[in-house]
């Protein structure tokens, strides 16, 4: 017992085996307890989670199990070694470690469920999917700022005078925001682009003679992929001044179309052309008729004018449809008698008789 007794009570870089063996049972037991707590109570919590109505819980369970249970591990660690009288160089070095690691967490945590949180309620929006895909420079926005303020929240544990740094970056940031003004407009109009949401990944638009899909929107520019095949790219400046036609939120399209015949038709036959030009149109699907009138006396026609609404945004169905339109009314005429007129200038030449006098 002397011999054991006089074992623990050897030192070795200021501490005794006594002391040594206190710390390490400390660790194991604190790692055990830990590794208890993710797999018993932590699981529970997560499958108790997992049948609640709202997703918030389960983000919070999932980045303490990510970021939490190392946080810890780590402290269990820390305290164990802080048991032992450690040289003051080292136990710096230890203390400094251990506050960047915990710092570097913390920040991950908080990140991690602000963005998981913002993407959870943007899914619940319509067309939540897509909305997704444009908050890349939303989520890096809130990364910067988030870990901006975890860096600051370090140094100024770690014994460094984050107000004269805070105050440098203020007059940096003055001159930054001066050198880089397009830059900075481009930025605060992506803001106005996601969350007003003029456009969307996946809409058809048209920018002054320039139109195409959306296929990426970023923090400086935005990409539209034309109809012939080459990518345009726009600074978000120039979207948010320019007049945008967006085809996908058009609900239904407006047809206006003329048609003429020829000025030999019979007066029963043009009567009857409305009629049949509105039967015509309602066989088609999915339309709704609006009118069908003899408008106006042409150069070499007599032109009716036809106004349809094709109720899709799909600009195939509308051109089927027109397609079917045009293959009824030519069918129709056909049987009716009637001829379809194209340009035609009729020369009318009097014959007059020429006495000469001799």
């Amino acid at each position: 017992m002397d011999q054991i007794n006089d074992i623990l009570a050897r030192t070795f870089w200021h501490n005794t085996v006594q002391e040594y063996l206190i710390a390490l049972v400390f660790i194991l037991v604190g790692l055990l307890v830990v590794r208890s707590f993710k797999h018993i109570v932590l699981a529970r919590i997560r499958k108790w989670t997992e049948n609640t109505a709202t997703n918030f819980d389960n983000y919070v369970v999932d980045s303490l199990d990510r970021y939490g249970v190392p946080a810890l591990y780590i402290t269990v660690v820390y305290l164990g070694l802080n048991y032992l009288t450690l040289a003051t160089r080292l136990h710096n070095i230890l203390r400094i470690a251990v506050t960047i690691a915990i710092t570097v967490l913390a920040i991950r945590f908080v990140s991690s469920t602000i963005l998981l949180l913002l993407q959870s309620f943007v899914r619940t929006q319509s067309n939540g999917e897509e909305k997704v895909k444009q908050m890349q420079g939303v989520m890096l926005i809130i990364n910067i700022f988030i870990w901006f303020l975890g860096l600051v929240f370090l140094f100024d544990n770690l014994g460094y005078d984050v107000t004269t740094v805070i105050a440098g970056l203020g007059i940096g940031g003055i001159a930054i925001a001066l050198a880089a003004q397009s830059i900075l407009g481009d930025l605060f109009n992506y803001f106005v682009i996601f969350f007003d949401r003029p456009f969307e990944i996946g809409d058809f638009i048209i920018i002054d003679d320039k139109m195409g899909v959306v296929e990426y929107i970023g923090i400086k520019t935005t990409r539209v992929k034309s109809l012939s095949g080459e990518q345009l790219v726009f600074s978000n400046s120039d979207l948010t001044t320019s007049r945008i036609h967006n085809y996908k939120r058009m609900q239904r399209r407006r047809v206006l179309f003329k048609v003429g015949v020829l000025y030999q038709t019979t007066y029963e036959q043009l009567a009857a052309i409305p009629a049949v030009l509105k039967s015509i149109v309602l066989a088609q699907s999915p339309v709704e008729f609006d009118r069908a009138h003899f408008a106006s006396f042409g150069d070499s026609s007599l032109d009716f004018e036809i106004v349809y609404y094709v109720l899709s945004s799909d600009y195939n169905v509308y051109m089927d449809i027109q397609q079917a339109i045009n293959l009824g009314i030519y069918q129709e005429f056909e049987k009716m008698g009637v001829e379809i007129a194209y340009p035609t200038r009729t020369l009318y030449v009097m014959n007059q008789e020429v006495e000469q006098t001799s």
